[in-house]
């Protein structure tokens, strides 16, 4: 039961977001647990540093470096990545990999976004 209430608190918050401003509107938490499941996609295939993971995000997301460090930050902080730093070509480089936490992050941030995907094709028929 509790996991039918979960979608249910989700299809609301989508709707109700959709018609206070009469479009689809992307709050700044959808947004930033968006950018969280981005970026732990992005290491969760290996350690990896922050332009690797910036270029590993293009064509999917546009992230610039000013926003992913804080996110990387705030993903080392809440114990879903560790990280390493480590000499590269006479300057450190900072190396990040996803923990057991992090996985565990990664797939329920999936599991929303397939919710949310399935709100929105209800809505919308799969059209913008």
């Amino acid at each position: 039961m509790k996991k039918r209430k979960k979608s249910v608190d989700k299809s609301y918050y989508v709707m109700y977001s959709i018609r206070q401003s009469g479009v689809l509107s992307v709050d700044i938490q959808l947004k930033k647990g968006i950018l969280d499941v981005c970026v732990l996609h992005a290491i969760s295939k290996g350690e990896s540093y922050g332009y690797k993971i910036i270029s590993d995000l293009e064509g999917v997301i546009e992230i610039s470096e000013s926003t992913l460090y804080p996110i990387l930050k705030r993903l080392e902080t809440g114990g879903f990545v560790t990280t390493r730093t480590a000499e590269f070509s006479g300057r450190l480089r900072r190396y990040y990999k996803i923990t057991k936490s992090g996985l565990e992050k990664l797939f329920a941030g999936r599991s929303d976004l397939q919710e949310i995907n399935v709100i929105y094709k209800k809505i919308f028929g799969g059209r913008l």
